[in-house]
C-alpha cells in the first residue's frame, strides 16, 4: 500500500477487494454523526463494494443491495437514516425530483452516492469525496476533504489510511 498526502486530499493504493472494504471500514465510525461521501470513478472500480463494506460496518445487518435500478436505498444506522444512491442510470438531476431528496439535507442523515455528477444541482454538497481508479491488478482511492466538518475527520482518515492494506 501507497499512501500520498496533501492537506485536503489523500491518494491510497488498494491492492484488492479486501483492501477496498477495509478502508470502507475504517471510515464509517466517522459517519456515525452523519455526512455526505460523493464516490466516483469508472464501471468495475468498486463504489458499490465500498459503500456495501461502509454500511455494514456501520451496522447495517440486512443484505446491502446495490440501488442501481432503484436509484435509493434506505437503512437505518445507529437512530440516523442512511442513503446510498447510484444516479448511474440517470440522465440528469431533473429526474430526481419524485425521490424526495430533501431527506438528504439533515446534518445527522449519512449519503453515499454514487455518479454524483449525474444528481448535480438536486444533492447536498459532500463532506468527503472518494474517487476510485484502476491501477494494475488493484485499485487507488483518492479522497477529497470537501467541508469543515470531514476537515474534523482528516487525523482519523490519515490514521486509517496507514492502516488500509496490513
Amino acid at each position: 500500500m501507497v499512501v500520498a498526502e496533501s492537506a485536503r486530499s489523500l491518494a491510497i493504493t488498494l491492492p484488492n477487494e479486501a483492501a477496498t472494504a477495509a478502508l470502507a471500514e475504517h471510515l464509517a465510525p466517522a459517519l456515525f454523526d452523519g455526512g455526505v461521501v460523493y464516490l466516483r470513478g469508472e464501471l468495475g472500480t468498486g463504489k458499490t463494494t465500498f459503500a456495501r463494506a461502509l454500511l455494514r460496518a456501520m451496522g447495517v445487518g440486512e443484505r446491502v443491495k446495490s440501488p442501481t435500478y432503484s436509484l435509493l436505498e434506505r437503512y437505518s444506522v445507529n437512530g440516523h437514516d442512511a442513503f446510498h444512491l447510484d444516479l448511474y442510470r440517470i440522465v440528469g438531476a431533473g429526474e430526481l425530483e419524485w425521490l424526495g431528496l430533501d431527506e438528504l439535507d439533515a446534518p445527522e442523515t449519512i449519503v453515499l452516492v454514487e455518479w454524483p455528477e449525474r444528481g448535480r444541482g438536486a444533492l447536498p454538497k459532500p463532506d468527503l469525496e472518494i474517487t476510485l481508479d484502476h491501477e494494475g491488478q488493484g485499485r487507488s482511492a483518492y479522497l477529497t476533504i470537501a467541508s469543515p466538518r470531514a476537515g474534523l475527520w482528516i487525523d482519523d482518515i490519515q490514521a486509517m489510511a496507514a492502516r488500509v492494506g496490513k
